[in-house]
């Protein structure tokens, strides 16, 4: 089993920057592909951005490139997201994921096993 408890959600100008994080607790965080997703009011969960295991690899979907920053400290069983120049679009509950997975890059919330209960990121114009 694995816990996932997000934090550093709230709200926001546009332009302004805010960081995510996640904190995991597991014995083996090392080997999980972990995610972040988002979902606003309405709409569906969407794909962010993942990191690989030892986090040599990272993808994001096109809407934050540039803008937001996945990272993960293996030492500490933590995953971040820093992001950058939001805008209001960007508003949604934001999700830690992780997942075992082999492959190189999963969008597919299905793909993540495990979910945190999300933090909500609120960016006003």
């Amino acid at each position: 089993q694995v816990q996932l408890v997000e934090s550093g959600g709230g709200l926001v100008q546009a332009g302004g920057s805010l960081r995510l994080s996640c904190a995991a607790s597991v014995r083996t965080f090392s080997s999980y592909r972990m995610a972040w997703f988002r979902q606003a009011p309405g709409k569906e969960r969407e794909f962010v951005a993942q990191i690989s295991s030892s986090g040599a690899i990272t993808y994001y979907t096109d809407a934050v490139k540039g803008r937001f920053t996945i990272s993960r400290d293996n030492d500490k069983n933590t995953v971040a997201l820093q992001m950058n120049s939001l805008k209001p679009e960007d508003t949604a509950v934001y999700y830690c994921a992780a997942g075992l997975a082999s492959g190189v890059i999963f969008t597919n919330t299905y793909a993540y096993p495990y979910w945190g209960q999300g933090t909500q990121v609120t960016v006003s114009s």
